[in-house]
């Protein structure tokens, strides 16, 4: 049997091969950061603070330091990517992560864990460097399913890291949650670098010289529907970040005195990336059938709904419900932008254009903590799940007026055209 899978691992295309590989990596690293992310709150709370800094201020500080460091790196390693190679990204993104948060199993102090946050911002960026990577080598007509594949492999990691890390953390307190990240991101970088085969050839001009970066970032910047995308893209990471911090103090509100806070924190979290993996995949093979602009539509405007829905929650399981609709929706709209913004863009450009995807996505990293912190000071969590609906309404209307409606058969004729 392991020799048929072999040989039909052997006889596939290379960018088949490349996805398949790069999935269960993407699988591994998100397992691993997913393990310790959700608890970073309850782990601040923890430590220690040199400066008497609140467990709130700090918990939003951890969050929004991450987010300003990769905003600022994320488009540098972007444009290295398209000089270099996409492959050597992943190792840097993969390796760099598992030393900086081997460190965090030893920090003392909430300040420390901030520095250590802010460098691993400036240091990985494993999901843009892994979708530019798959960009570059899948055909364009299957980079809906490319594209849900690797969504795929995402949740499914973010589903199942917060319940291995929930159960360590009560288990064993969150040292050993940073120690088992450490050594998956390890795991991940070495199956990239010794089993995926990038023929990486470096765009230039006529002259045969490469393209000066601000080049490439202005060509991406001036091409029809990606501003509004990365816009949505923004609107995106807020609607996912805002509750990050704010989830494992709705959950304690929600649950008795003596109940494992660290699991039900982790159940809660991980159900909605179940969810989504079931529906990532077909969604995004549905796009490639339809046009990714459809599909991102009513999955926006479903999760919408569910998140006003959440304003109502009075039981545990209500949110666990929620959780897992919100989940499926998700599971159209990631794939589906991600998608669009290959779609619109050249062959080539595939590093900078996912760069500039990652650092919009960890500018609205930096935004949501401190907002989220602040809406809920001043109103309540339930109100800040409400905000969360608006932002979702905010992006249909973005979508609906603002990006290009490129149909599949449009999409073959721009193809042809380009050549």
């Amino acid at each position: 049997m392991i020799a048929n899978l072999f040989g039909r691992f052997k006889n596939m295309e290379r960018w088949e091969r490349t996805l398949y590989i790069v999935f269960i990596a993407q699988i591994v690293n998100v397992v691993g950061f997913s393990t310790i992310f959700p608890f970073l709150p309850l782990y601040v709370s923890s430590l220690d603070s040199i400066f008497g800094i609140s467990n709130e201020m700090m918990s939003g500080l951890v969050f929004a330091m991450q987010g300003l460091s990769m905003m600022i790196t994320a488009p540098i390693w972007g444009a290295l990517a398209d000089r270099y190679g996409r492959k050597l990204m992943i190792a840097r993104a993969t390796f760099g992560g598992a030393i900086t948060v081997l460190l965090m199993a030893f920090v003392q102090t909430g300040e420390g864990l901030v520095l250590l946050r802010l460098i691993q911002g400036a240091v990985t960026g494993t999901v843009s460097a892994a979708n530019a990577l798959i960009a570059s080598v899948v055909p364009r007509e299957r980079m809906g399913y490319a594209m849900g594949l690797m969504q795929m492999a995402l949740w499914a990691g973010v589903a199942v890291g917060p319940l291995i890390g929930g159960i360590l953390a009560d288990a064993w307190g969150y040292e050993v949650s940073f120690l088992l990240t450490a050594l998956l991101l390890t795991l991940a970088g070495f199956l990239v670098w010794f089993l995926v085969e990038e023929n990486f050839v470096p765009e230039t001009n006529k002259e045969g010289e490469s393209r000066p970066v601000w080049d490439d970032w202005k060509d991406i910047l001036s091409t029809q529907g990606v501003k509004p995308a990365y816009l949505i893209r923004f609107l995106m990471g807020m609607s996912q970040m805002i509750l990050v911090p704010l989830a494992p103090l709705f959950v304690l509100s929600l649950l008795p005195i003596d109940a494992p806070i660290n699991f039900w924190t982790g159940l809660i979290i991980g159900i909605g990336g179940g969810s989504s993996v079931l529906t990532a995949v077909y969604l995004g093979k549905l796009g490639d059938q339809i046009g990714h602009r459809p599909v991102l539509l009513v999955s926006v405007l479903a999760a919408a709904i569910f998140y006003f829905i959440h304003i109502w929650v009075a039981e545990v399981w209500h949110l666990l419900v929620l959780q897992i609709l919100v989940g499926a929706a998700m599971g159209g709209i990631i794939p589906s932008l991600t998608a669009l913004l290959a779609t619109f863009t050249k062959p080539g450009e595939e590093g900078s254009v996912y760069g500039f995807d990652q650092a919009i996505i960890s500018a609205s990293r930096f935004v949501a903590p401190l907002l989220a912190a602040g809406f809920a000071a001043v109103y309540s969590i339930r109100a800040t799940l409400g905000l969360t609906g608006a932002l979702f309404v905010a992006i249909f209307v973005l979508a609906y007026y603002y990006l290009p409606d490129l149909k599949p058969k449009a999409l073959a004729n721009k193809l042809a055209a380009a050549d």
